[in-house]
C-alpha cells in the first residue's frame, strides 16, 4: 500500500493524510499496513476509533500525519460540521468503502456524497489529492461473500465516479486489500 502514497512525497516534507469512512471499513487496518506492522493477530484485535487517532509515519524522507477519523455515526455527523477545521492543511483524502459491507453501500456513499460537496466547494480544493479505497478485496472474496459478485462492485464504482467526477477534483480509485501487506512480507 505504500507505492499509494509514494507519488505525492517530497523530500523533507510533512504530509497530512484523512483517512475516512464508515466505521468497520478498514481505517485503522490500513494505518496498521502503512506502519508496516505485519503480524496479523494485531489486525484481529482492531477496536473502533474513537473520535481522531492521529499516527505519524516516516517514509521516503517524509513524515506523514495520518488522520484516523472514527466511522461511527455521531462522529460522523461531527466530522461534517467540522470539516473545514479537518481538511485544513489536508494533502490527500483516503475515503474507504468496504467493499463486503453491501448493506450499507447507500450509507458510505451518502457520507463520501457530502464529504465530495464539502470539498467541491472549498476555494482550495485543486491541493487535496483523493484516493477512493474499494477496501477488504481479499483474495478469497467470492467464497467468503457468495452473495456479492463483480457487478455490485462496479456499480458501487460508478456511483462513486458519477458524484465526484463533476467536480474537477483530482482523484483514483484502487481495489484494496491488508492481505497485500501479507503476501508482500513473503516475498520481500
Amino acid at each position: 500500500m505504500t507505492g499509494i502514497i509514494k507519488h505525492m512525497v517530497e523530500p523533507d516534507q510533512s504530509r497530512k493524510i484523512l483517512l475516512m469512512g464508515l466505521d468497520n471499513s478498514g481505517k485503522t487496518s490500513i494505518v496498521y499496513s502503512l506502519k508496516g506492522i505485519r503480524n496479523l493477530p494485531t489486525y484481529s484485535k482492531v477496536n473502533p476509533t474513537i473520535g481522531e487517532n492521529v499516527e505519524y509515519i516516516e517514509m521516503f524522507d517524509s513524515r506523514f500525519g495520518i488522520w484516523d477519523l472514527g466511522g461511527q455515526e455521531n462522529y460522523r455527523r461531527g466530522y461534517l460540521k467540522d470539516l473545514e477545521r479537518i481538511t485544513s492543511g489536508c494533502d490527500k483524502l483516503i475515503y474507504v468503502f468496504d467493499i463486503q459491507d453491501v448493506k450499507r453501500y447507500d450509507l458510505a456513499l451518502d457520507y463520501y456524497e457530502k464529504v465530495i460537496d464539502f470539498l467541491d466547494d472549498v476555494d482550495n480544493k485543486s491541493n487535496i489529492e483523493i484516493s477512493i479505497f474499494l477496501h477488504k478485496n481479499d483474495p478469497d472474496l467470492i467464497e467468503i461473500k457468495p452473495n456479492l459478485n463483480p457487478e455490485m462492485i462496479e456499480d458501487l464504482k460508478e456511483r462513486i465516479k458519477q458524484k465526484i467526477e463533476p467536480t474537477g477534483l483530482v482523484y483514483k480509485i484502487f481495489k484494496t486489500t491488508i492481505y497485500a501487506t501479507f503476501e508482500k512480507s513473503i516475498t520481500d
